[in-house]
């Protein structure tokens, strides 16, 4: 019985011992973006799950902000900025990819855009 009691403190500590080191791989970014409407925040978010390193990505509208948890033993900041610019947006100082940004609904356009169509 006692056996089995360290064998289970062990392996406890050995899942504890993962689990932190993972989380000291984590870090927050805020990066401000070109975004306009609910378009813009779903595919930012949806698109930013998908590039390496990224956990999450939240787009907060009334500001433009998104905000972005990340590995940082698998991306950086400059990687994830460059991905929202590849989605047709401008990420910090980085402008958006002007391929991928003509390819944006109107309504995702930049408000200076003659393209640009309000809700």
């Amino acid at each position: 019985m006692m056996k089995r009691i360290k064998i289970i403190v062990v392996l406890v500590s050995i899942f504890i011992g993962i689990k932190v080191s993972a989380q000291k791989n984590l870090a927050e970014v805020s990066i401000q973006t070109s975004a306009q409407c609910g378009m813009c925040k779903d595919r930012i978010e949806k698109n930013m799950v998908f590039e390496k390193g990224v956990v999450d990505a939240l787009l907060y509208m009334d500001t433009k902000i998104v905000v972005i948890k990340y590995k940082t033993n698998k991306t950086n900041i400059d990687n994830l900025r460059n991905g929202i610019a590849k989605l047709g947006y401008d990420a910090d100082n980085i402008p958006a990819d002007p391929k991928a940004y003509e390819k944006l609904p109107p309504c995702c356009k930049k408000p200076d855009d003659p393209n640009h169509v309000g809700h």
